[in-house]
């Protein structure tokens, strides 16, 4: 099954920096305002490497990726980056706050050994989009490493691996900071062959399951299969047919899915009353009271929790026999309602035959099936598009958006459930893009692994 291996990791050399203006969240949640930030923070801030700024002259020669490129390498040879003297995996911690709760996730960067979706080792369970890897894929070209961990899961309810750890945990973190949301950071760097070579016997029998980051891992095994042909195929593994993950335990106690809603735009003719009657056929429609200066939403997003059998605490109803499908819909002008399935019991009949009950139970298949393609008109096609459906995690902002008339519609979301992420993946399928938002994020820059021999 899975196979993992340390790796001498490129971190920031001390007195570079703070490590808190230095590194960033994932490239695909950055904003153009976000990333000038990163910009303006420290001229060696990570955001040079895994997302740079494009600019109107740029051309074949001069881009985004060459410029990361040149950066990575003057990097490099100014010691602003320095491996680690032996292969290692790095022990990682973040504490945040969630739900009025304090949390504590843990994980394990290592490089995981690249397999096809098809061999069953490493499971997807998001669709992907061309346009994203493509962009992914010509970083990796240009600079031959990977700036940002990909999320995966694994299932060790014994907690066997995160034991063999526990250890490490007496001495003084390697590195330890407080990013700028008050997240608290810890990463300890294991070495030790004896206790690598125990790590990987326990994770060879388990799968993984990505959380984030389907298109980097589709990327990574692309440029392995481009690498391969350039090189004549080579025996033996190469540094390219790994790819960094941080790896968290299914059973963390910390590990915390929060949801991701839909802003629907460029439905031509959209009749509000029109769809809220084609609604009802299946969903039951109940208006919300929502005040003018909307201080009581946080109460109608509690009820939506309620209303789909959460517990209302950060961790979901444990069965999720026990859930009901509910969503929020904001037509605009204070206009907020529940839709709630009226027949649970009809799904098999309303969904596609050809999926799974584990992938028809799900609150984004029911949504994007019964309402956004059946009755706004935007399937696979449009969605892969993304000409009319936007993601956001920002609620408030989202009642904003439609009242000033950037969209037209708000769909609001329960999470879903990590049993269903890997029912889904087990099952061979993929949940729409976006039915997955595993809090926090995890931070690029504390670690690159680099896809070339390190002579030093």
């Amino acid at each position: 099954m899975a196979q993992i291996k340390p790796f001498r990791g490129l971190r920031y050399a001390p007195g570079v920096g703070p490590l808190a203006d230095l590194v960033t969240p994932p490239y695909d949640v950055i904003d153009a305002k976000a990333q000038d930030g990163y910009y303006q923070r420290h001229p060696y801030n990570i955001i040079r490497l895994e997302y740079g700024k494009v600019y109107p002259g740029d051309n074949e020669n001069n881009n985004r990726y060459t410029r990361a490129a040149a950066d990575f390498n003057a990097w490099l040879e100014k010691g602003v980056l320095v491996p680690d003297k032996s292969p290692s995996l790095y022990l990682y911690e973040q504490e945040f706050d969630v739900g009025g709760r304090r949390l504590v996730r843990s994980g394990m960067f290592c490089a995981v050994k690249l397999e096809p979706y098809e061999k069953g080792v490493i499971l997807p369970h998001e669709e992907t989009l061309p346009k994203h890897k493509a962009d992914r894929l010509d970083l990796m070209r240009a600079c031959r490493a990977n700036f940002s961990p990909i999320f995966g899961l694994y299932a060790d309810e014994e907690m066997t691996v995160d034991g063999l750890l526990r250890g490490e945990r007496n001495r003084r973190p390697d590195l330890e900071f407080t990013d700028e949301n008050g997240h608290g950071h810890r990463m300890w760097v294991i070495s030790n062959p004896a206790i690598i070579e125990q790590v990987q016997q326990a994770m060879a029998g388990k799968r993984v399951y990505i959380a984030d980051g389907h298109h980097r891992y589709e990327t990574a095994l692309a440029y392995s299969r481009e690498r391969r042909r350039e090189e004549g195929d080579p025996e033996g593994a190469r540094p390219y047919d790994y790819v960094m993950m941080t790896l968290v335990n299914l059973y963390d106690p910390g590990l915390v899915v929060l949801p991701t809603h839909r802003l629907v735009r460029n439905v031509v003719n959209l009749d509000v009353d029109k769809l809220l009657g084609r609604i009802q056929e299946h969903f039951q429609v109940d208006a919300f009271p929502l005040a003018p200066d909307r201080s009581n939403f946080t109460g109608f997003i509690r009820e939506l929790a309620s209303r789909g059998g959460f517990t209302g605490d950060v961790r979901p109803a444990a069965d999720p026999r026990t859930r009901r499908h509910c969503f929020g819909l904001y037509c605009g002008s204070g206009r907020l309602y529940f839709l709630t399935l009226r027949d649970e019991g009809a799904l098999t009949r309303l969904m596609p035959a050809d999926h799974s009950a584990a992938w028809q139970g799900l609150d984004v298949s029911v949504l994007h099936h019964l309402i956004l393609d059946r009755l706004l008109g935007i399937g696979g096609e449009q969605r892969a598009k993304e000409s009319h459906l936007t993601y956001t995690r920002e609620e408030v902002e989202a009642l904003k958006a439609v009242d000033e008339g950037e969209y037209q519609l708000a769909f609001f979301l329960n999470p879903t459930l990590v049993e269903e992420v890997t029912a889904v993946a087990a099952s061979g399928e993929k949940m729409p893009q976006k039915s997955t938002f595993f809090y926090p994020k995890l931070i690029t820059g504390l670690v690159i692994n680099p896809l070339f021999a390190i002579n030093n």
